[in-house]
Formats: C-alpha cells, structure tokens, sequence
C-alpha cells in the first residue's frame, strides 16, 4: 500500500489551492502541468539533449546521447524529466525519430507536448478517481495502476496526433515522427511505444549472466498484424528492388511515401491507409536482478543486437559515457556493415535503476565532456 500513498502524497504536492479548478474538462488543467514543467525546468530537472541526469536521493540515473548521421539534419531527439509531475519517485524518458522533410520539427513538437499531456490526463485521471463517492484507497481493486496509465497514454498519443494535423507551422502531411516513452514510478515501468525504436531490458539470469531482454515490439510493415491492418485500409506494403528485405507503406495508386514503420504521428498522407499512432502500452515490475534500460532509434538496432548492446553499456566505467559509447560502437558498425549507405542518425538513453554514490546534480555539466570525447 506504501507504493500508492506515495502516489497519492505527490500527487496533493502537485496541486496549489489556487491552481485547481472546477471546469468541464476535468480538475486539472493544462496550466497546472505548464507549471510544473516551468519549475522543472528551473531546476534543471529536465534535460533534452546529451548530458546526464542525476539527481541527490534518486534511485534513477540516466545517460543520454544523441548524434547526426549523413543524412542531413539530425532528426532524432530525446528528453528526460526527472521528478516527473512534481513526484520524487517517478521519471519520464522519451526518443523520438522523425522522418520526411519536415521530420526534426514533427519530433520536437512531439517531444515537447506528450509529456505534459501524458501528465495531464493520468493526473485527471487519478483526480477523477479520488473524487468518486465511492472511492477507498484502501481496496487495491479500485486503483488499477495499469489501466490508469494505459487511458492516460492512449488518450495522449491521440491528442498529439490530432494537434499535429492542425498545426498551422509544420507541414505533417508527408513527415512524421516515432515515439518510444516509459516511465518509471518507483518499482514500476510503463512502456509506451509508436514506431520502431526500441526499448531493451538488462537484466541477471540464475546463471549470474548479464542477459538482454525486449521490451517493445519494432513496428514494420511486414510484421503479419501491421500488415493486415494497412493492406484492409487499401494500402501497400512492399520492398523496392534495391532495398530487398526493407518493407515499406506505400499509398494505393502512388509509390509514396514509402514509410519504412507502421505506426507514427503525423503522416497524413497515409493515415487513412494503415498507419496508426496507437501505442503498444506494456508495464513490468523492476526486480533486484534488472540493471537498466536501453531505449534507442533504429539507427542502433539495424546494425547492433540487444546482448551486445547491453554488453556495451554494463562494461563501459563510466555510466555518464554509457549512451555515447553505445552510439559510437552503432556507427563503426554502420560503417562495417553497411558500407556505402548512409549513416542513420543515432540517439541513445540509458536508464540505469540504481542511481551511482552520492554526489553533485550532475546534468548538463556533463554534455560538453560527453560532446569533446
């Protein structure tokens, strides 16, 4: 019961008498959010490039890097917020991966509203249901952690979507972004997944063995569910003769846009022909044998494994450093791999459950070693 008195405690701190208010949409507004997020801000709790996040008395510790390929601007980006919605025991972790021209600004519009969002909602959500007559923080039944943070992100990702196609300065109709999100409360993880990066677990076997297990699914076109779903929306899904092995969404008389995930925001092109914004949104208790986790863009998945990937992130001295040498190992196999293609930019978070001996914040003090290595 300690887990949701926590909870419930942080969420009463959130709150300023002055700041509730009683309207048709719910008790909590978006201004509230906005406040947090502003305080936030202000002590530098949120970090939306490379750096670190550490922060005195958390159990979380994050590495996070971030690096253009050869394809032009880097259209990936990342953000961690720790103390997510004014709560010491839970933090927000999001990679995003734009595509199409409009790519980089699809993902930092997106990267800027869905955590504010997500937090509106599952606040109302938790707001609403303390507010029910019949509400008893004693009966476990009635607080379904689970099915609480599931509306809230399904919810969300369908508000971003419709924000996005109204969006008066950035064209989504041929650009789009992935979207890979959890967060941790407590002993807890959401996962929360549009798109085709990937979130990967370390943890120990019986054995003592580091071992990598998957916590998303990569959407593609070709998995037989996707598939099914564009093909019925009369949409294509097709390689191209000198991309063999690499399918793709394609409209039902053009051979555009050629998406090669199933799921994204934005795209408007062909969001009527099979490509959704829906989440898969999964949960997993962190146990004394998980060490941390990996989220990464596509850029580390197409030429890197899971057990070497987290290999690399355990053997590496200095946890700061874990993401950038993950990203640097992604490149030299690109390179290896995959010569005469360009590279894919590559962007990495490491959230390791255990945070390192006390010390100073360190935040962004740490992205200018990280970016002169």
């Amino acid at each position: 019961m300690g887990h949701w008195s926590s909870m419930f405690n942080g969420l009463a701190r959130s709150f300023s008498i002055k700041r509730v208010k009683n309207s048709g949409n719910g008790v909590v507004g978006r201004e509230v959010v906005e406040a947090m997020e502003k305080d936030a801000k202000k002590n530098e709790l949120i970090l939306r490039s490379s750096g670190v996040v550490n922060v005195d008395g958390s159990k979380n510790f994050a590495s996070v890097f971030t690096r253009r390929g050869q394809k032009g601007v880097n259209q990936d980006c990342c953000i961690v917020w720790e103390e997510f919605g004014c709560q010491p025991d839970m933090i927000f972790c999001g990679i995003l991966d734009g595509h199409g021209p409009w790519g980089h600004f699809v993902a930092k519009r997106v990267r800027e509203s869905m955590p504010s969002l997500l937090l509106c909602n599952w606040q109302e959500s938790i707001a609403q249901m303390v507010l029910d007559p019949d509400f008893d923080r004693e009966v476990d039944k009635k607080m379904n952690w689970f099915s609480i943070w599931k509306r809230s992100y399904l919810k969300t990702c369908a508000s971003v979507d419709q924000e996005l196609e109204q969006h008066r300065k950035i064209d989504t109709f041929y650009s789009g972004t992935t979207a890979l999100s959890i967060v941790r409360q407590g002993e807890k993880i959401i996962i929360a997944n549009v798109g085709d990066s990937r979130a990967v677990l370390a943890t120990t076997s019986e054995e003592g063995d580091m071992v990598a297990v998957q916590l998303t699914i990569d959407f593609k076109p070709n998995l037989p569910q996707e598939a099914e779903r564009i093909t019925q929306c009369n949409g294509r899904v097709f390689c191209l003769h000198d991309e063999p092995g690499v399918h793709r969404v394609w409209l039902p008389d053009e051979d555009v846009p050629g998406l090669a995930m199933s799921r994204a925001f934005g795209d408007y092109c062909i969001k009527d022909f099979g490509l959704i914004s829906v989440p898969e949104v999964t949960h997993r208790n962190i146990t004394s044998k998980d060490q941390f986790i990996v989220l990464a863009t596509d850029g580390v998945w197409d030429v890197v494994s899971n057990q070497e990937a987290i290999h690399i992130v355990s053997s590496t001295p200095d946890r700061g450093k874990a993401a950038k040498q993950l990203v640097d190992h992604a490149v030299r196999a690109w390179k290896k791999k995959r010569q005469g293609i360009a590279i894919d930019d590559i962007s990495v978070i490491c959230l390791f459950f255990r945070s390192s001996s006390p010390s100073s914040r360190e935040r962004n003090l740490s992205q200018l070693d990280l970016l002169t290595k």
